[in-house]
């Protein structure tokens, strides 16, 4: 049994972190209720069900499982019992116009092989790469990672200090792009690992290399998939919180965190005030200020960097088979760079954009009816400022299709039988994220992941922030890593 407190605290948002926070909560002691505007938890992990075709709404790739098993065990259960998982190998399928396929293998030394092979790095470059990228996990994993950069009692530990004297190694005064131009001297290998920049929605022509450590989660740690659907870890992880004591309220939008006296006491939803001790907002960090917190004085570094960069997804329910496709296929711009400048300079979409193809179908036939597959086909796009997306969606369609047709050899338009659309004012309606960024502020520039914003705040008492806009970033792992840091916070301000 897990220890009995008196303390309340409201949980706005179901997504992974928040979820992840009413777990850890609950187990202490606290008793928990989670807010959430939409029907159902998950946040951007959502589910889409179209035409006998299931499709997982938002993240596809899964890695570092460990830290989703961690909540079970933490509560003394078996994850196995709730959840399962299975290493994929090759994880990716990365396609070219000149028709090369390199795969990423599981073995560092078959990776290492199969690049070499096929973009022409030498394969013990890439094996310095997998090991730099290694020191870099390293460094920031203690320092930045697994601790919140804003108390200052966290910079007095060996680890920490040990990190900051490593800092030069994580390189973050050199982009990505120039990083892996000037360590793998292979353009297509170049090209490949560039693109772990859009797992947190950068330009590896600006952000700092040291998001290069975004890829040993995947090339070294390991790309997984979840049985069921990436759905599934939300579903299972709501299970938990519920067998943990946690209270649900789903299609329940707060209105207002409640502020007295320099201090959050409380949410109010349909005009009626209820009382907690401590306030987690899993809300994104611009919303919970700009909305929540109104009248509020908010910090204005944090709120003022810019946002990162969108998708467009087509939902595609498709009336053949793929053969020669797996379960996750990159096909690579002709022009990365120019890619990146529409993107983020121009803030419109490039005529020749990377692809990427999810089929969870292959993995799981239930996904799509028989000889068919579920492709959830998306493309990195500017946030919404305005611009044209019915256009702009029509115009990328024909794009994505001429491109994909082209390189797959066979007529994809003809095979479609069934479409959804996500755009980013799509993205906005459905997890209240501003302007459709999903990924929070951009992680482009020297300092652009240090002034994100913390996971509590000075300004105002007993209120606190995770999930992906907030401290350390996006992406499942990160949301973890929050929600860890942002329930150490909380026991911490209680402690007696």
């Amino acid at each position: 049994m897990h220890p009995s407190t008196d303390r309340r605290c409201a949980v706005i948002g179901a997504g992974v972190a928040g979820l992840a926070v009413a777990i850890r909560l609950a187990h202490a002691g606290w008793t928990v209720t989670v807010l959430e505007r939409g029907p159902m938890a998950g946040g951007k992990m959502g589910e889409l069900r179209l035409d006998g075709h299931r499709f997982d709404r938002g993240p596809t790739v899964l890695t570092v499982p460990h830290h989703i098993d961690a909540l079970f065990t933490l509560c003394g259960e078996d994850p196995r019992q709730h959840w399962r998982y299975q290493r994929l190998d090759p994880g990716f399928h990365y396609h070219f116009e000149d028709g090369t396929v390199v795969r990423t293998w599981a073995d560092r030394n078959a990776l290492a092989d199969e690049f070499a092979a096929r973009t022409g790095t030498e394969r013990e470059r890439m094996i310095r790469f997998l090991d730099r990228s290694r020191e870099k996990l390293e460094i920031t994993q203690k320092v930045f990672l697994e601790r919140s950069l804003h108390v200052p009692g966290n910079y007095l530990n060996a680890s920490t200090l040990s990190g900051l004297l490593r800092f030069g190694r994580i390189e973050p005064l050199t982009s990505m792009a120039r990083s892996n131009a000037a360590l793998l001297r292979a353009p297509k290998a170049a090209a490949i690992l560039n693109q772990f920049a859009s797992y947190n929605g950068a330009n590896p022509y600006q952000a700092p290399a040291t998001l290069n450590l975004i890829s040993y989660f995947e090339l070294a740690l390991g790309s997984f998939h979840a049985e069921g659907g990436m759905y599934t870890v939300a579903r299972a992880l709501e299970g938990l919180a519920r067998r943990q004591g946690v209270h649900f309220h789903f299609d329940t939008p707060v209105e207002r965190i409640v502020v007295e006296g320099g201090r959050a006491c409380g949410v109010e939803v349909n005009g009626i005030m209820e009382r907690y001790d401590a306030v987690v907002s899993n809300a994104d960090v611009l919303r919970t200020w700009r909305t929540l917190l109104k009248g509020q004085r908010a910090p204005r570094t944090s709120l003022a960097q810019p946002r990162s960069s969108s998708v467009i997804v087509f939902h595609w329910g498709m009336a053949r088979a793929h053969p020669a496709l797996g379960a996750h296929n990159m096909f690579m711009s002709g022009d990365a760079r120019l890619e990146y400048d529409r993107i983020f300079r121009d803030r419109t979409m490039h005529d020749d954009p990377s692809v990427y193809v999810h089929i969870s179908s292959k993995l799981n036939p239930q996904d799509a009816p028989a000889g068919h597959e579920n492709w959830f086909t998306m493309v990195s796009a500017p946030n919404n400022s305005g611009q044209d997306w019915d256009a702009l969606v029509g115009r990328t369609r024909e794009h994505v299709q001429a491109k994909l047709s082209r390189m797959l050899g066979t007529d994809i338009a003809s095979a479609i039988t069934c479409e959804a659309v996500t755009d980013p004012r799509t993205i906005e309606a459905l997890t209240d994220s501003p302007q459709g960024a999903i990924y929070g502020n951009s992680v482009n520039g020297i300092l652009a992941t240090l002034l994100r914003h913390p996971n509590f705040t000075r300004r105002i008492d007993n209120l606190f922030f995770c999930g992906g806009s907030a401290h350390p970033g996006a992406s499942i792992p990160l949301c973890l890593l929050s929600a860890r840091i942002t329930a150490d916070l909380v026991q911490q301000r209680f402690r007696p």
